[in-house]
């Protein structure tokens, strides 16, 4: 279990999580009807998310997740490359989101700018500063209440704006549906705080798992579909917190070359998993445990049908507790790497953030 007085900034917002998550659902699910106080243009049918980190990786997350519940089409676009592109989507009908945690990130500061200079369209941010740029600038604002986050590495910022898209999503659905057509889904959000509590006393299985990857050569963050962005977001904080050389891959394109890598001695697989493997991953997995050897780690349900040689894993009810429970974990891992290695995590070299929240 994590100590009762942290000593890092990280690890601090890390065990937030589980007091923050049930808060946002108070500011945002009406206690007596239950209904989504969330207000958005009416008639989308089709959703637009800039970003850029941390909060690009929340974005795809976000591209099949509303798309799955709501139906609208959806796509992610990184602030920057979005800033390069000749022609911009102007559909009608067309919402952007653009998802900052300082409300100061330049790139998606200028991305709204240039939506609001190029067209009528309407704007949303997410955003955990009510005093910011991005903040004034959009028509319509999602507050993510995770308060000021001191750490470089993204965490709680993380999982409250994962959770602002999910009532986003399910208030788009609301929109259209008014016969309780989101019930379920807003039941299995109340319960999420235990998954984080639980993702949290999972640490000393984590912490062994740290130890040996501080000291491997090659390390491959793999998943499908949905959990392609938690992939990219682990990546990412193991990079941030340890300057280890990370890479995330969908596994399927994996295969396609890329995974000569792990013709490295010392390498090792993570597969991250919503729910249970499909069949053509268990092959590829199994492929690749024939083929080239490596450490198999697995978060998230394993299967009977692969044989990991580490799985950490929360039971949960659906694939959107999963994915809390999953990147919890991640950023467990990705501060117990670090303090391994001995880095700074609060300070990594060569980052800033800008603090506010």
């Amino acid at each position: 279990m994590f100590k009762k007085n942290p000593k890092t900034n990280m690890e601090s917002e890390i065990v937030e999580q589980a007091r923050i998550i049930p808060y946002i659902l108070t500011k945002y699910i009406n206690p007596q009807s239950g209904e989504i106080n969330i207000d958005l243009p009416e008639n989308i049918t089709k959703i637009v998310l800039v970003a850029s980190g941390s909060s690009y990786h929340c974005a795809r997350f976000a591209v099949d997740l509303v798309e799955k519940i709501s139906k609208i089409e959806t796509r992610a676009i990184y602030s920057s490359e979005f800033l390069l592109k000749n022609i911009i989507p102007h559909d009608e009908n067309t919402l952007y989101i653009f998802i900052t945690q300082s409300g100061e990130t330049s790139d998606t500061i200028k991305s709204a700018q240039r939506v609001k200079e190029s067209s009528s369209l309407p704007t949303l941010c997410i955003t955990n500063n009510e005093n910011s740029s991005i903040w004034n600038m959009c028509d319509y604002r999602v507050a993510c209440h995770a308060g000021a986050e001191e750490g470089v590495a993204a965490t709680k910022s993380f999982t409250s704006q994962m959770l602002c898209l999910i009532l986003i999503s399910l208030k788009l659905v609301e929109n259209v549906h008014t016969d309780g057509a989101t019930k379920t889904y807003k039941e299995s959000l109340s319960r999420l705080p235990q998954i984080v509590e639980a993702a949290l006393e999972k640490r000393p299985q984590i912490r062994k798992l740290a130890r040996v990857l501080a000291k491997e050569n090659v390390v491959v963050i793999t998943a499908d579909g949905i959990s392609y962005s938690l992939a990219k977001e682990t990546a990412l904080k193991i990079k941030e917190t340890s300057y280890k050389n990370i890479s995330a891959a969908i596994l399927g394109e994996f295969m396609h070359g890329h995974v000569a890598v792990l013709n490295n001695k010392k390498s090792t697989l993570i597969y991250i998993a919503v729910d249970k493997i499909q069949e053509r991953s268990v092959s590829n997995l199994n492929k690749i445990m024939s083929d080239y050897r490596p450490r198999l780690v697995v978060i998230g349900p394993a299967g009977d049908e692969i044989k990991p040689d580490y799985n950490i894993n929360v039971v949960c009810e659906n694939e959107i507790q999963q994915l809390f429970a999953n990147i919890v974990v991640s950023q467990q891992l990705a501060l117990e790497i670090a303090l391994k290695l001995k880095r700074n995590v609060d300070h990594p070299r060569g980052l800033h953030k800008i603090f506010r929240g």
